[in-house]
């Protein structure tokens, strides 16, 4: 079973576009959000938040505090480290068992820092999605109800779209124009195409 990586920088698409590989049949794993229950419900994660981040790091009714936690890692790098090495080796676990209650030519794995993090050598192909930086803006601005500002902070800490293409087997442009629809079946087409070829 092929496995195939969806990236792209905030607000370029993602979800969106996983959601429709999702409608064809597809099994989809959703790293960042798997990586955000498994810091509510995983009790050595759980452990190791605490003693990174305090008591803080959960709200009275032992919720995850993510805006506290994003605030903290934004200013100091050394405890955005700390968090990766406690969080991405379970992460990878936690693929690696959804993997084998799949039955499908291929999945899709989507997160945010595929190429960053070197997870994509681990795939097979790799899919990215681009949009203009000025819709990436206003797409997040709108979606988490931020400003302008923070949303532009965040952006400035990402790898650079352009630098992220050379990875790619496959670009979706997602800039409002094109239609998405026919971008995902000609890659489904070219998956399936290319695994039956292998086998």
């Amino acid at each position: 079973m092929k496995k195939i990586g969806i990236t792209g920088n905030i607000g370029s698409g993602k979800s969106t576009l996983t959601k429709l590989f999702s409608i064809i049949g597809i099994p989809v794993y959703d790293a960042d959000s798997r990586a955000k229950w498994l810091m509510q419900h995983h009790p050595a994660i759980k452990e190791g938040l605490l003693h990174i981040f305090g008591k803080d790091v959960y709200h009275s009714d032992q919720t995850l505090n993510k805006a506290f936690i994003a605030n903290l890692v934004f200013k100091q790098p050394e405890l955005l480290a700390k968090l990766n090495t406690l969080v991405h080796p379970k992460v990878f676990a936690d693929f690696d068992q959804w993997l084998t209650e799949q039955d499908a030519p291929y999945i899709v794995k989507e997160a945010a820092l595929l190429i960053e993090s070197e997870s994509y050598k681990q795939l097979d192909e790799l899919i990215l999605v681009c949009a203009p930086e000025s819709l990436r803006l206003e797409r997040t601005m709108n979606r988490d109800a931020a400003s302008k500002a923070a949303v532009l902070a965040r952006m400035s800490n990402q790898m650079d779209e352009a630098l992220k293409v050379p990875y790619a087997n496959y670009l979706v442009n997602n800039d409002g124009v094109q239609m998405l629809i026919p971008q995902v079946l000609a890659i489904h087409a070219a998956i399936l195409e290319r695994a039956s070829l292998e086998n």
